[in-house]
C-alpha cells in the first residue's frame, strides 16, 4: 500500500508558515499537494492542530478539521472553499479554517491527513474528537506535514 504524501508550495516541511495564513492576518488555508493516496480510499479527512498549544490553552488546539475530501483531489488551493467535502468546526468555535495565532512563542502546527475506505457521516458542526471517533478503524493511510508560526 502506497504511503500519501502531503506538501504545500508556500513552505517547506518543518519551515516557516508565511505571515498570511494567520488567524490576525489573511486567514485563509495556505495551498496544499496531496500525492500517493491509496487506489481504495473512498473519502480523506485533513486535521490542522497546534500540539504547542497544551501549556498556554490547556489542550491541542484544532485549527481545521474537513473530511469527505474526494479522493482524487491532488491540490487544495490557498482559501479552498471545500465544495464537495465538509468543515467542522474549529477551536475558535468557528466553521472552517483558523489560522496560527500563538499566544506566546513559535508554535509547530501539524497538517494530518487520512485516506479513509468510506465516506464519514458527521454533522458540520463536528469537531475532531468527534472525527477521530468516526475515523476509527477506517483509516487506510495516513501521513502528516508541519510547519512553525510565530507571534
Amino acid at each position: 500500500m502506497t504511503t500519501p504524501q502531503l506538501t504545500s508550495p508556500a513552505f517547506e516541511n518543518g519551515g516557516p508558515i508565511p505571515d498570511k495564513y494567520g488567524y490576525t492576518v489573511e486567514n485563509v488555508n495556505p495551498p496544499l499537494e496531496i500525492d500517493g493516496v491509496p487506489d481504495e480510499t473512498e473519502s480523506v479527512a485533513l486535521v490542522m492542530d497546534d500540539p504547542d498549544a497544551v501549556e498556554p490553552a490547556g489542550k491541542i488546539w484544532d485549527h481545521w478539521v474537513v473530511w469527505n475530501i474526494d479522493p482524487a483531489t491532488t491540490t487544495i488551493p490557498e482559501d479552498w472553499d471545500a465544495s464537495g467535502a465538509v468543515e467542522g468546526r474549529n477551536d475558535y468555535r468557528e466553521q472552517g479554517y483558523g489560522g496560527p495565532n500563538p499566544p506566546d512563542r513559535e508554535h509547530t502546527y501539524r497538517f494530518r491527513l487520512f485516506a479513509l475506505d468510506q465516506q464519514l457521516d458527521l454533522s458540520p458542526a463536528s469537531t475532531t474528537d468527534q472525527l477521530e471517533s468516526a475515523m476509527a478503524g477506517s483509516i487506510l493511510a495516513e501521513t502528516q506535514f508541519h510547519g512553525v508560526y510565530a507571534p
